[in-house]
């Protein structure tokens, strides 16, 4: 049987494209800026912890709203408040440096509203059939935008003297982030149904042999890798080159090698592959960060970009795809399926946190460049802990799949 999508997920991601696209515009190069301004490690930690407190406290807060009432207007209103960040880094100018916490409370809170309602929907137009499927598009529109987006910033801002380029790629954004609210008017209004928990995510773990008991952990590890490596990629990239363009181009490469990774993996990357493949893909993970215990350079960065997008698709699918199949695996659990959501962004949440107090903790002792490969090293042995975690549920996925061959 052929697996499709439907006219409603293929609007979903196109509005999901969009606010990717806008993000990898000016997202890409949000810490370069930043950093420019001060050149301070701690200073980009402790932005990257305010955005995920934010974010991890507007899935819990908003879940009421997106589970009684209309969670389209959660969507519109992300990308909305993203829009609104944008324009107060416009507004600040060189002294957003001095507004980190509310400028990241802002963003985080935006971002916190918009995946909350986008994961919502995400599990309601699609299935354990085709999420694979799903997820492989996303993955592959989030290289396509990839591919875009830092290669156009860096040429206008490398283009154009002081900011102004900037405050270019910012402005663009906004407007894409405005077409992007027009787009999801044309998304159904999805129904209502049956009041928010909101202590669910505490119950559901104080049940014995809950399969969310397993989920949980490996949703830690997964947030422990990404909490340092959502900022840290780029900015060594910065920081090795000192040219906002070798940054676009280092973004042009590896969303180039993940946009044929995802899109093999969407066509070919089944259920019944996912323990395997997902043992496989945090091993990989872990070998290509070794070239910079040699040297932290372009090319080793270089190495360690490419190695990441060819084999991300074999861990973080199977982590999505099986994490959003346990929502739909009993009628009790689709009805509670925003507080699932919650418990599970938290979980990611908690290891973004920990993951980068680690980061600041380690650099106030030592700030030796050499520190900083060890602890990407240590953090991004992390996937290997996800599958531990997982691999439990991951085998039962793999067994029904081969008997329904």
């Amino acid at each position: 049987m052929k697996i499709s999508l439907n006219k409603q997920s293929i609007l979903l991601l196109s509005v999901n494209g969009l606010f990717v696209l806008a993000g990898a515009l000016s997202g890409t190069f949000l810490n370069v800026y930043l950093w420019k301004s001060r050149q301070d490690y701690s200073m980009i930690g402790w932005f990257t912890i305010s955005q995920q407190l934010a974010l991890g406290l507007t899935f819990w807060v908003a879940g009421k709203w997106v589970k009684e009432h209309n969670k389209m207007n959660a969507l519109r209103m992300g990308i909305a408040v993203t829009g609104l960040f944008y324009l107060l880094v416009l507004w600040a100018g060189k002294d957003a440096v001095n507004y980190i916490w509310p400028l990241g409370i802002v963003l985080g809170t935006a971002l916190g509203l918009f995946w909350l309602a986008f994961n919502v929907v995400y599990f309601e137009v699609t299935d354990a059939e085709n999420r694979d499927l799903f997820n492989g598009w996303v993955g592959l529109l989030g290289s396509v935008t990839g591919i875009i987006g830092p290669l156009l910033s860096g040429w206008i801002i490398s283009r154009l003297k002081d900011d102004q380029g900037y405050r270019i790629i910012f402005t663009i954004s906004l407007v894409i982030y405005a077409v992007g609210v027009v787009l999801s008017f044309f998304l159904k209004k999805r129904k209502v149904q049956g009041r928010y928990e909101w202590l669910e995510p505490i119950r559901r773990l104080r049940i014995l042999h809950d399969p969310w008991r397993y989920a949980v952990p490996g949703l830690i590890a997964q947030g422990l890798r990404e909490g340092v490596f959502s900022f840290l990629i780029n900015l060594l990239v910065y920081v090795a080159t000192t040219q906002e363009s070798k940054l676009g181009q280092f973004s042009f490469i590896t969303s180039s090698v993940g946009l044929g990774s995802f899109w093999l993996a969407g066509k070919w990357f089944k259920p019944r592959f996912r323990y395997i493949g997902m043992l496989v893909g945090s091993v990989l993970l872990v070998v290509v960060i070794l070239p910079l215990l040699w040297k932290v350079s372009y090319s080793t960065l270089l190495i360690w970009g490419i190695g990441t997008s060819l084999f991300m698709p074999l861990y973080i699918l199977p982590m999505v795809s099986a994490g959003f199949d346990l929502m739909g695996s009993s009628e009790e659990s689709v009805e509670k399926r925003v507080e699932l959501v919650v418990l599970r962004e938290l979980s990611l949440m908690a290891g973004r946190i920990a993951g980068t107090l680690i980061f600041i903790w380690i650099l106030s002792l030592s700030t030796n460049p050499s520190t900083l490969t060890w602890v990407l090293l240590a953090l991004g042995t992390a996937p290997l802990l996800g599958w531990l975690s997982m691999r439990k549920l991951l085998r039962p996925a793999n067994k029904r799949a081969a008997r329904d061959k």
